[in-house]
């Protein structure tokens, strides 16, 4: 396992930005897939998107296909999640999350990741 510190969060209207990050500690130089989740008030918890540690692949939930990417800084261990065009439904606590993978297309199942920050709050006002 991997520790992770979420950051960035905040209050935006709607129509506005932000941008997360994702701190990485204990890494090894083994693969991982790095992903972004998000719960909504009373909601399960949902998958956003996820991206591979080298950064050549990306994938995303429908809902916020263009308008949110995902990036990684290796030299950082950092993982990011820009947000833009951000509407009230956004609105959540933004998780991300770690496994052991390189293959990134249909991963969105939570259970398979074994690796999670805290969480951060992002809400988006009309």
């Amino acid at each position: 396992q991997v520790q992770l510190a979420e950051s960035g969060g905040g209050s935006v209207q709607a129509g506005g930005s932000l941008k997360l990050s994702c701190g990485v500690s204990g890494r090894t130089f083994i693969s991982y897939i790095m992903a972004w989740f998000r719960q909504a008030p009373g909601k399960e918890r949902k998958f956003v998107g996820a991206i591979n540690w080298n950064g050549g692949s990306t994938y995303y939930d429908d809902s916020v296909k263009g308008r949110f990417t995902i990036s990684i800084d290796n030299s950082a261990n950092t993982v990011y999640l820009q947000m833009n065009s951000l509407k009230p439904e956004d609105t959540a606590v933004y998780y991300c999350a770690a496994r052991r993978g390189s293959v990134v297309a249909g991963t969105r199942s939570e259970s398979r990741f074994d690796s999670w920050g805290q969480g951060t709050q992002v809400t988006v006002s009309s």
